[in-house]
């Protein structure tokens, strides 16, 4: 398992409480502010835990209350950021963040809620966000929330069948998509009901997206201006937090050859609840170069087997993003998109099986970048524009981050 660590990331900036006020309140008041006018549901708000430590003192994880403006209880998660760390003087010394929603109306770009301590306890509460290793499929990772599911494949895939026992053997980095018609987790279930169950949809939903060797739905590789040089399967991997509201965990992939350079690469997968897009920050390390061109892909031909596709491109400089909507002849249709927003001048390009975003990368820092998909027959985004415009506000979310405020008082 890799053992990496890697320093916790939030689009969002807290003003911290003032000194006068930390460290003797009954109350943390959170003022969450943002700029736009769309829409903004399941907005992740993300506190360091040591500010409602200082607010209130020798919080507890299991005896906690958050409220929004009109008293309503909300579902929070606490991350632990050293599972080893020891915490004598009882002042969360292990944890790293308080995660907790709200969905923003279109025109309101204002909400206040409050953290309390609770003299009873509080509930775990159900899970919207999950990841896991699966050991049970030749050592896929697959990670949901309630609107998808995805998953990647590990070593045990990529070796080769040495026994003729007929196994599976694909060597890729890509990454998967699995298409949900409902909220709740479908993993566990779909990998306990078989291969031939899940590329069915028998009502929860369907594994129809097509990755083979490609890049799938957002993997990455290294442009030489000709050719995508890849990883193959990811080596190792870590789980650093497990919903309710987040997933976050790493893959890393051993070395490989990009043009006479090694590179190797770690990628951090963060999915929150709601949400159709996950976060991806990618660090390559190498020597040699001072920048490697990145590219980012999606499969360009992802349909299932027998679809028969029709596949619509929209480049988009201004938003930094890559739209691919899929009409498919009896399994409906779906939408694929990549937001890179340090692609370079001239991001967009391809090869025989991937359309690429272009990025630079620098080593050893991450390169961020944003994979979001959708399927009409979940029943919420139903065409084409619908998905166009789903992509234009996340990019918009993305250059316009929440602003957090911070006071306390009894």
């Amino acid at each position: 398992m890799n053992v990496r660590t890697t320093a916790a990331f939030a689009l969002f900036a807290v003003t911290a409480l003032p000194a006068c006020l930390a460290g003797a309140a009954e109350r943390l008041t959170v003022t969450v502010t943002h700029s736009l006018d769309i829409a903004r549901p399941s907005e992740t708000i993300v506190i360091p835990w040591t500010q409602v430590n200082a607010a209130l003192p020798h919080a507890l994880v299991q005896k906690l209350v958050i409220k929004d403006a009109s008293g309503q209880m909300l579902p929070y998660q606490v991350t632990n950021v050293a599972p080893q760390a020891k915490d004598p003087k009882n002042v969360g010394a292990a944890y790293g963040e308080l995660l907790f929603q709200h969905d923003f109306k279109a025109g309101e770009k204002s909400a206040t809620f409050t953290v309390e301590k609770s003299e009873t306890l509080t509930a775990p509460f159900a899970p919207k966000a999950f990841a896991r290793y699966v050991p049970e499929r030749l050592d896929d990772f697959a990670w949901e929330n309630d609107k998808l599911a995805h998953r990647t494949y590990g070593p045990a895939l990529q070796a080769p069948d040495t026994g003729n026992t007929g196994k599976e053997v694909l060597k890729t980095s890509g990454l998967d998509i699995w298409f949900k018609r409902v909220s709740y987790p479908i993993v566990d279930r779909w990998y306990n009901k078989g291969h031939d169950h899940y590329h069915h949809d028998e009502g929860e939903g369907i594994d129809m997206y097509n990755v083979g060797a490609s890049r799938g739905a957002g993997g990455t590789g290294i442009w030489d201006g000709k050719t995508l040089s890849t990883s193959a399967n990811y080596a190792s991997w870590k789980v650093v937090a497990n919903g309710p509201v987040r997933a976050v965990f790493e893959l890393s992939y051993d070395a490989w050859d990009a043009n006479g350079t090694r590179v190797t690469e770690v990628k951090r997968f963060t999915t929150d609840a709601g949400r159709y897009f996950d976060r991806m920050d990618s660090t390559f390390t190498f020597s040699g170069p001072q920048q490697l061109t990145v590219g980012i892909g999606l499969n360009k031909t992802p349909s299932d087997k027998g679809e028969e596709a029709r596949i619509a491109y929209a480049e988009n400089p201004a938003d930094k993003s890559l739209v691919q909507w899929v009409v498919q002849k009896s399994k409906g249709n779906f939408g694929v998109a990549l937001i890179v927003p340090s692609a370079g001048a001239q991001p967009f390009t391809g090869d025989a099986r991937n359309a690429l975003v272009l990025a630079p990368a620098t080593s050893g820092q991450p390169l961020t970048y944003y994979i979001g998909a959708a399927w009409d027959r979940a029943g919420e985004i139903k065409d084409q524009q619908q998905f166009q415009r789903l992509v234009a506000d996340e990019a918009a979310r993305v250059r316009a981050p929440v602003q957090i405020k911070l006071s306390s008082g009894g």
